[in-house]
């Protein structure tokens, strides 16, 4: 029979020992996306499962990617979405994570590849024909310099969202009123201009309550050509939410809100063929369905 010559004690330290060198992040990140069927104008809620210590960098559609920490879920996070008129078929999502490893004095960092494939299916929507003032088809010419300078306006706004989250929990609906199936319809104003609708309208009448959907930064609020008396949120981390058509604005540029605060009164201003609100979803430069974001459970996420 063999008879060790090491003695308990001396086991024992050298189990110590390999215990100290094993990392300690032992459960490998992963990468998953809610909901798990990506259609053309869907919000996703993308979780990687990777210690608070990690430093993550992501790009999907051509759109960098910002995580924040859930302390509950104890996982990172990613609000991003696939826009509307995004062109279906595989697409891909790139990951990495950078751990800091444990074994000797000086801590060495661990990139890990979390890239996937991410296959984006076509969204049905209906299509649609409008008829509004011709004004707002071919705009006079005296109108040209100020659409010019709404735009240049719009894209300083949606340039400069905060670098952290700002909402707070699930989405509420802006009004209380029926919502239409019109996000994603595909209009032809007048019979000749084809565009895409790229918002929820509200069968809101006029003086209806609007509110925020969720809290966050007033970054816009006056009367453009198109959108009327508009008013835009940004909630943080390039997600922005657009309230168009307004009677009146009651709120300010730089104004914090909360979730459920009142912003302004529903009514017919700029390119409209009735009283409504038309609510929008915007993250960096893509057009998501209001429908779906409001769908999401994100009260356990922060």
């Amino acid at each position: 029979m063999r008879v060790s010559l090491l003695g308990p004690w001396f086991q024992f330290a050298l189990l110590s020992l390999c215990a100290c060198t094993i990392p300690a992040h032992t459960q490998a990140p992963s990468v998953t996306l809610t909901p798990t069927e990506v259609v053309a104008g869907s919000p996703e809620l993308i979780r990687v499962a990777a210690p608070a210590d990690a430093t993550l960098e992501g790009e999907w559609l051509g759109q960098k990617l910002a995580f924040f920490w859930s302390q509950d879920r104890q996982a990172w996070y990613a609000l991003a979405g696939v826009d509307v008129e995004a062109a279906v078929g595989t697409s891909s999502l790139r990951i990495t994570a950078t751990l800091m490893g444990t074994g000797g004095s000086t801590p060495t960092p661990n990139q890990i590849d979390l890239s996937r494939s991410i296959e984006i299916h076509a969204a049905h929507y209906r299509t649609g024909t409008l008829t509004v003032p011709p004004k707002f088809v071919e705009p006079p010419a005296k109108e040209s310099a100020r659409i010019k300078a709404e735009v240049e306006l719009k894209e300083k706004v949606f340039a400069a969202s905060a670098p952290e989250p700002l909402w707070s929990g699930d989405f509420r609906a802006p009004v209380y009123a029926a919502p239409t199936d019109s996000f994603g319809t595909r209009r032809t104003f007048n019979g000749h201009l084809a565009s895409v609708h790229k918002g929820m309208d509200f069968r809101a009448p006029p003086g209806t309550v609007v509110r925020a959907g969720n809290s966050g930064v007033v970054v816009l609020a006056r009367p453009l050509y198109f959108e009327g008396n508009c008013v835009v949120i940004d909630h943080g981390l390039g997600l922005y939410t657009l309230s168009m058509h307004l009677s009146r604005i009651d709120v300010h540029e730089g104004q914090r809100v909360t979730k459920g605060q009142r912003v302004g009164l529903s009514g017919a201003t700029g390119r409209v063929t009735g009283p409504h609100l038309h609510w929008a979803v915007r993250w960096q430069n893509a057009y998501l369905d209001p429908a779906k974001l409001l769908g999401m459970d994100l009260d356990s996420v922060r």
